[in-house]
Order: C-alpha cells, then sequence, then structure tokens
C-alpha cells in the first residue's frame, strides 16, 4: 500500500494525471481539490453499449441471427458493444487528453455500474500509461486525496457481475418482447425486473377488485373531566366486543369466520345511544406504560426513495437524479447503497452538530452503530447516504434551491436523528363503564404523551397512510383515576366502511422490492420511471395504477412464463448476479443455465408460443363481471359483451382503473355507442346541438353531429361526473378553451381549458397547470397572471432554475431557460440544449449572457437568415 501511495505522489508531482469521472458536475468539483497537473474529464456516463437499433449494429455482422439481441450467446455469450455517435467525440477528447498524461485514473462511481464503466474506458481508450481504479463515496478534499493514495485495480468479478446483468436484462427482454408484439399487440415490452413490478401492482389490483365492502355502526362519545375534553369508543356491550373494520374479511364482506361480535347498524348504534345517555359514567381501569422509540438507521437507496415520495412527494426517479447532483456537488455522499453503517468521522461530525444544535441531553452517551448490510441481497455497499464531510454542512448554510435543499434537509435530519437519543413517551388508556338498562357498556380512551422528544426534535419518518401516523402525535388525557366519574358531553352514532387494500404508491412499490429482494435499489428509479412511460402503470395522485394492457400482459406471463414474473425465481437471479460480483460462479456458465438447452428461455419461449392464442392472450374476465370480456386492441382497452345473440363492444376510457369499473358504466358506454346519446340542448349561437360523451381520454361534452364538417369538443373537468353535467355546465365547458384578458405585459392572451392532463391556463406558449383548490369556472384574469408569474414545474421533470424570457431578434417566440441537467446546468431554448462554459455559474449568468450562448449556438433564427444559408449551400455545390 505504501508503495502505490509513493507511487501517485510522484504522477502527483512530476507528471500529468488525466483523471476521469462520468460527469462534468462531478468534473468540475473534484477539479478544486486537484493541482495543475491533473486534468479531469467527464466521459458522460457510459461510452458504449449493447446495440440499440439496427442501426447501431456494425455492416460486418448485420446479417448474423444474432446481431439484432447483440449478444452472440452460441459464442459465450459474447456481447456486441457498439459506441452510440454522441460519444465519439467525447472519446476523440479523452484520446488527445491521453496523449498528454503520464498516468490515468479511472474514477467513476464506486458500484458495479461504475466498475463497468471504467473497464469499457480502458478497453476503448486503449492507455500506455499505468492505469489506475480510484474510488470515493463522498467528493471532498480529504476523500479526493486519499483515494489517491489507495489506488486499485480495475475489479474484474464486479465488471463481470455488471456485464452478466447488462446481457441477461437483454436476453429477457429481447425474447419475450416479440412474444407480446405477436400475440397481444405491437411495441409491448417485458423485463427481467419491469414485468415482476407490473406484475405486483395488477395483483393488487386483482385485490381491489375481489374486495367485498362491509358497513357497520361505531358509537363515539365526548367526555368531560375538570373542564377537558377528550373522545371515548364504544368497545364492548356485555363483555362481548363490537365488530371493527379488521374483523371483516375483504373477500366475504363478512365477519372473519370463528369471530363472535356484536356488528352494529344504524339501529342498534342508535338505541345503544339513547341508552347512554343521562347515566353515570365512571372509570373502571386506568393503564400508563412508558414507551420508547428508538431512531430510524440513516438512508439507504430505497428508504431514501421511499421517504422523498412520502415526505417531498418526489418520484423515485426524481430523487435520484437530484441525489446525484447533490453528490457531484459535494453535498452528500455516494446515492447508490444498501449499507446503513456511518464512518467513525461521520458519527463524530453528527454528534458535533447534535451537541450544538440541540444540547447534550439529545446525545446519547455512547454512539450509535447500525448494520452494514441488513438488505436482501445487499451488494458492496460502503457507508449510508449523509451529508459529506467532516464537518456536517447546516442546510440553510449551503445556499441550495427547491428540490436539491429539501432532499439535502431530509438527508441531514435523517443522518442527525439517526445519532440522537431515544424518544420517551407515556401511552394512557382508560376504560369507562356505563350501566344502563341491566347492560353493561364499555367505552374506551387512549391517549400519548411526549415526555421527551429525542430523535422526534430533527426527525418523524412519514408514512403511506395519513392515518397510520396518527401515533406520532400528541394525544392528551386528563389525569384519570379508577372510580372518576366523568360526563358525556356529546354521543354520536359513526357510520363505517370496509375500504380495500391500498394500491402502491411509489415508496410502497420500493418497499416491497427490496424486501423480496427484486430488482437493486439503484434501478428501481428507472424502473418504476419505464412501466409509466410504457403505458403499464399511470398515477393518481401517489396511487400507481395498472392500465388493462398490464392486466392482458400480465395474465399472459403468468400463465406462461410464470417464473419470469415469479418473485422467487427473480430474486434467485439476483443472488446468482452477488455471487457472479464475489467470484463464486462463472458468468457464462449461468447465463448458459438461464438461456439456454431445454429447460432455458430461448426453449421455454419457442413452446409457449405455439400454445397462445393472439384473441385469448388480448382478453381477461374481472372477478365480479363475468358477463364481460375485456381485450386490449390497437386503440386501447374496449369491453365485450352479448345482448340476445348480439355481441356489442364499448371503448373503456384510458382514465379507468380496471377495479373501479361497474356493470352500470360499462352499460352506459355500450348504450352510448349503440343509440347515440340524448342531447342536452342547443348551443345558442351555432344552432347545434349539445352531447356530454364518454371517449378513450374520458367523458367530454360536444358541439353538433359526428357527420358534421366542422365538431367541436371540451373534456370535462376534473371531479364533473357526465350524468351531472346539465345544460348551462355543457355551455361553459363547450365554451373552453376560454381567453380571460390580456397580459398587461406581453400583450398576449390568456386562456384557460382542459387538457388530457387536466385544467391549464395556457399564455404565449407556457402552459401552467390550474390548482386542485380551484375551478376552472372561477379563474380571473388576476388569479391567472399570479399562477404564471410562479416557476414553472415540470411534469416528473426538473422546474427551470432561471426563465430568461423570449430570445430577441427572432421571427418566431424561443423561450430561453436554466435547467440542471445530469451533466451540469444547462440552456434550453426551443428543442436545443447548450451547457454552460467553464466558470459560468448560475448565479451569476444574467439574461444578457444566455441569450449570447444561445445565439451562438444557434444563430439568429430569422426568415432572411434561413434564405441565405440556403444560398450559400447552393453555392458550394
Amino acid at each position: 500500500m505504501a508503495k502505490k501511495a509513493a507511487s501517485s505522489e510522484t504522477s502527483k508531482d512530476n507528471g500529468i494525471s488525466l483523471v476521469i469521472v462520468e460527469s462534468p458536475t462531478k468534473a468540475k468539483t473534484i477539479r478544486k481539490f486537484l493541482g495543475k497537473n491533473f486534468i479531469v474529464e467527464s466521459c458522460m456516463g457510459h461510452i458504449r453499449d449493447l446495440p440499440q437499433s439496427s442501426k447501431d449494429i456494425p455492416e460486418k455482422v448485420k446479417k448474423e441471427k444474432w446481431a439484432q439481441l447483440g449478444v452472440n450467446v452460441d459464442k459465450n455469450f459474447e456481447p456486441l458493444y457498439c459506441i452510440p455517435k454522441d460519444k465519439v467525440k467525447v472519446i476523440k477528447n479523452l484520446k488527445d487528453k491521453l496523449a498528454e498524461a503520464d498516468i490515468v485514473y479511472l474514477a467513476t462511481d464506486e458500484d458495479r455500474e461504475g466498475e463497468s464503466i471504467s473497464w469499457h474506458l480502458s478497453e476503448v481508450l486503449k492507455p500506455k500509461v499505468p492505469v489506475k481504479r480510484m474510488v470515493f463515496h463522498e467528493i471532498t478534499k480529504e476523500a479526493i486525496q486519499k483515494s489517491l493514495s489507495e489506488t486499485r485495480l480495475i475489479d474484474q468479478n464486479l465488471v463481470r457481475a455488471q456485464e452478466a446483468r447488462r446481457i441477461l436484462d437483454r436476453l429477457v427482454g429481447y425474447t419475450i418482447s416479440p412474444l407480446l408484439w405477436k400475440k397481444v399487440a405491437y411495441g409491448l415490452s417485458a423485463g427481467r425486473v419491469q414485468s415482476v413490478a407490473v406484475r405486483l401492482i395488477v395483483e393488487r389490483e386483482k385485490e381491489r377488485i375481489k374486495f367485498k365492502k362491509s358497513s357497520y355502526f361505531g358509537v363515539l362519545a365526548t367526555l368531560v373531566k375538570s373542564n377537558e375534553n377528550f373522545e371515548s369508543k364504544l368497545v364492548s356491550v356485555d363483555q362481548k366486543r363490537i365488530a371493527t373494520g379488521k374483523d371483516f374479511d375483504g373477500t366475504t364482506g363478512k365477519l372473519i369466520s370463528g369471530k363472535d361480535l356484536i356488528i352494529l347498524d344504524e339501529k342498534s348504534a342508535k338505541s345503544i345511544l339513547s341508552q347512554v345517555k343521562n347515566v353515570e359514567w365512571k372509570v373502571v381501569e386506568v393503564e400508563e406504560k412508558p414507551v420508547t422509540r428508538r431512531p430510524y438507521a440513516p438512508f439507504i437507496t430505497s428508504t431514501l426513495q421511499q421517504e422523498a415520495n412520502r415526505k417531498l412527494g418526489m418520484s423515485s426517479r426524481e430523487t435520484m437524479q437530484v441525489a446525484q447532483k447533490l453528490y457531484e456537488q459535494g453535498f452528500i455522499t455516494y446515492m447508490r447503497t444498501d449499507s446503513s453503517a456511518l464512518s467513525a468521522e461521520a458519527i463524530k461530525a453528527a454528534r458535533n452538530a447534535i451537541n450544538s444544535k440541540y444540547g447534550k441531553e439529545y446525545l446519547p452517551d455512547a454512539p450509535r452503530t447500525y448494520e452494514g448490510k441488513k438488505v436482501k441481497g445487499a451488494q458492496e455497499a460502503h457507508e449510508a447516504i449523509r451529508p459529506a464531510g467532516t464537518v456536517f454542512q447546516d442546510p440553510e448554510s449551503t445556499g441550495l434551491v427547491g428540490q436539491q435543499f429539501k432532499l439535502y434537509d431530509l438527508i441531514w435530519k435523517r443522518t442527525m436523528a439517526s445519532q440522537m437519543s431515544d424518544a420517551k413517551q407515556k401511552q394512557v388508556s382508560a376504560k369507562i363503564l356505563v350501566s344502563a338498562q341491566d347492560k353493561e357498556i364499555l367505552f374506551s380512551s387512549t391517549g400519548t404523551t411526549i415526555e421527551f422528544p429525542g430523535f422526534l426534535r430533527a426527525y418523524v419518518e412519514g408514512s403511506d397512510d395519513p392515518e397510520g401516523d396518527l401515533e406520532s402525535r400528541e394525544v392528551r388525557l386528563p389525569q384519570l383515576k379508577k372510580n372518576d366519574v366523568v360526563h358525556a358531553k356529546n354521543i354520536e352514532a359513526t357510520s363505517h366502511e370496509t375500504k380495500p387494500t391500498a394500491r402502491y404508491t411509489e415508496a410502497s412499490l420500493v418497499q416491497t422490492m427490496e424486501k423480496e429482494g427484486i430488482g437493486r435499489p439503484s434501478t428501481y428509479a428507472s424502473v418504476i420511471g419505464t412501466i409509466i412511460d410504457r403505458g403499464y402503470v399511470r398515477k393518481q395522485g401517489n396511487a400507481l395504477i395498472p392500465t388493462f394492457t398490464a392486466m392482458v400482459v400480465s395474465n399472459l406471463l403468468s400463465k406462461h412464463l410464470s417464473q419470469y414474473v415469479d418473485l422467487g425465481f427473480t430474486s434467485a437471479m439476483e443472488s446468482s448476479l452477488d455471487d457472479i460480483a464475489g467470484g463464486d460462479l462463472n458468468w457464462e456458465k449461468y447465463l448458459s443455465s438461464v438461456y439456454l438447452g431445454a429447460g432455458g428461455l430461448r426453449s421455454l419461449v419457442d413452446a409457449q408460443e405455439k400454445k397462445i392464442i393472439p384473441e385469448e392472450a388480448r382478453s381477461i374476465k374481472l372477478v365480479g363481471l363475468d358477463k364481460y370480456e375485456f381485450h386490449v386492441g390497437r386503440y386501447g382497452a374496449y369491453v365485450k359483451t352479448k345482448r340476445g345473440d348480439e355481441v356489442l363492444s364499448a371503448s373503456i376510457p384510458d382514465a379507468e382503473a380496471p377495479a373501479d369499473v361497474t356493470s352500470e358504466q360499462i352499460e352506459m358506454l355500450i348504450d352510448q355507442k349503440i343509440k347515440g346519446a340524448d342531447s342536452i340542448g342547443v348551443e345558442p349561437k351555432s344552432g347545434k346541438k349539445l352531447y356530454v360523451l364518454n371517449g378513450r381520454y374520458g367523458a367530454y361534452v360536444q358541439l353538433g353531429e359526428n357527420d358534421d364538417e366542422e365538431i367541436k369538443r371540451s373534456s370535462l373537468p376534473p371531479g364533473i361526473k357526465p350524468e351531472d353535467v346539465n345544460y348551462e355546465q355543457a355551455l361553459e365547458i363547450i365554451a373552453l378553451p376560454k381567453t380571460v384578458g390580456l397580459h398587461p405585459e406581453l400583450k398576449k392572451e390568456v386562456k384557460v381549458g382542459v387538457g388530457r392532463f387536466g385544467p391549464y391556463i395556457f399564455c404565449n406558449g407556457d402552459y401552467r397547470s390550474i390548482p386542485k383548490t380551484e375551478s376552472i369556472f372561477s379563474m380571473t384574469l388576476d388569479k391567472c397572471l399570479e399562477i404564471l408569474a410562479q416557476p414553472k414545474k415540470g411534469r416528473g421533470k426538473a422546474s427551470a432554475l432561471k426563465d430568461f424570457g423570449l430570445l430577441p431578434g427572432q421571427d418566431k417566440d424561443i423561450q430561453v431557460q436554466l435547467f440542471n441537467g445530469p451533466y451540469g446546468p444547462y440552456l434550453k431554448a426551443g428543442k436545443t440544449n447548450i451547457g454552460l462554459p467553464e466558470g459560468t455559474t448560475v448565479e451569476s449568468l444574467t439574461s444578457e449572457k444566455a441569450f449570447e450562448l444561445v445565439l451562438d449556438k444557434v444563430g439568429t433564427q430569422s426568415s432572411g437568415a434561413k434564405k441565405k444559408t440556403k444560398k450559400k449551400v447552393k453555392k458550394k455545390k
């Protein structure tokens, strides 16, 4: 080790060192910590990969059977690596810099993917100078200097594990997807992890479809003791317990077998209510119990994604993008980790911060330690996600804004809390007996008081179910003791209904996948993004809802290729990849066992293809809707049924969730298709009839007949049901989009309307969503201008850091905005992206400088300039 350190020092003192990282932002941060004899360059992520399309395949192998697959399965699973066109210049630049260097440091990320990138760089660049692998899990001066003195060789086992994963994903995706094209619909995709994720969401939807609702009543009293109000719930009558939601079977709607309980209906609840009025309420039991709550472990990748989704409403994809930026700027440690351990330096930094910010009483006597690898199939991991450095920067002093500030704040608080004292609480439960008409009617009250907040001063973990987080709130009871008499201030009968299992959110899906060992936490963001982008799942609020396409595809795979959507089988694949990473399993032999032979994927798909009848594969039945058949076609989902001898069908709106479809809705859709809808009146200006109809993208108002030359349609705003639309509302809806006034500065019309993604405001090429708290019909010009003045939020994408307005001197409107991308800040002008020059910061960038950079890149887009360019080209010819 000393020899290696000396070698590194020599290179630092005398020769030129080339350091290669993945992104310009990471390069910019590292550059600050190294001397002038270091060249730090970015390879902009992966420099080569398996072919993405036939255009990428070299001519010499295009005719080979395996070329489209990109893997020669008959030649030891040899991958065909191609360099994308956009990486040719990157590689040339790296080779030019390499010519000046005496040593190369490959400083890509410390996980398997980073190891693989380093290996590809070494293979493509073929350096003739010494090559060293430097790894670090935070970008600080100390970490970078330390990594330079502790370099190693590229870990071939990690490379093989990553290459095996990439090849395995390609084999599964490219072998099963064509089967879906033939049997269901062209363009569908399957994946080793994505298909399992879809199945989880589909199975949850099936649970909701099977669910049978139960109704029951309870009795709630507001009691008074020493002028303090508190609540008490009815729990038993004559020692027989009152049934609550947990006592019902969701598949039958009846009490769980073997339970002898009282089910209250409205009549019996009101009967008890009348019996307990004007009688004595006596405390018969009081129990106090101390409760100690220990802090949560620091973040690992999966828990960060879960909490950012719950607390900040960020998707897994957004969370990882923001975390990547924080890491590359040196604010946090590496964000792809399965380890919840903290280094000795981190523990010391956290304890110092706790002592100064919260006081000694919040600091436990001894540091807290957490297990390094608790996750099923955890891969190489070094430390939890925490603030970087040996002194943790307070969130308020970072200068961060927006999502970056919020996520750093979340990480900072979680790290602080992990090293703080336990929270001390006291739980109090009281039983209150009412003796009425020879019956013993028992009520119960519970309360929680926080005796010492401990780590809760810094952090309270979120919850998918807001009601489930009540334990963290303080509910105080008055001082109660046995035989105390309390008074009933108010008593009411309460109505309840059981609810189906909640749909997955991104947070709960990540939690399940992690628990089952499905995929890797570092891939969850891209998996969830993929299943949404490809139309298998849509988001409604935080809920992940499967489409009918997902139901059909999952049904086909479960029936014909069951092991490839089986949790245990997929988890075993991950374990095998871990064994390859540890050098305990040969990657070629493993791939061969999965893909080749009588039981391999290739043979399995060939055999099952002959058994699958396309018409059957495209259809499913839903429990409780036996007379209907649901199909997936070229234009979306539709339903078929028989009336007499006639087979009828109708399209199902894309926004309809499978578990929410009812027979009444289906009959209405079919009747509307057969008979056509009845007109609800005539629009006075045009004299044309108004209709309320249902289409693929939901309900809408139509002006005119289907065979008219000009038909106008307007979507119904959210929350308005087709059956509730009257004539006056229809007139308002069909008038959309409507102009509400003129923008005072831009002198352009401001309009409001309803699109596929809901109500919006539009002005001068700028679209903004109307908040759910506002009605589109009550939007005034002032309200619209207020929303337009706010920073724009992207749909699942990063918001603009700055908006510089329209590019001057152009024939058409070109908006210039500043965004933060995976490789650092960049300007966006129309469809053109321009990176910021070295030394230009977000804070220092003015509108004048931004316009100058854009014009240097795109030139003046005027009609005269275009004509001039054409003449020049012609003359050159």
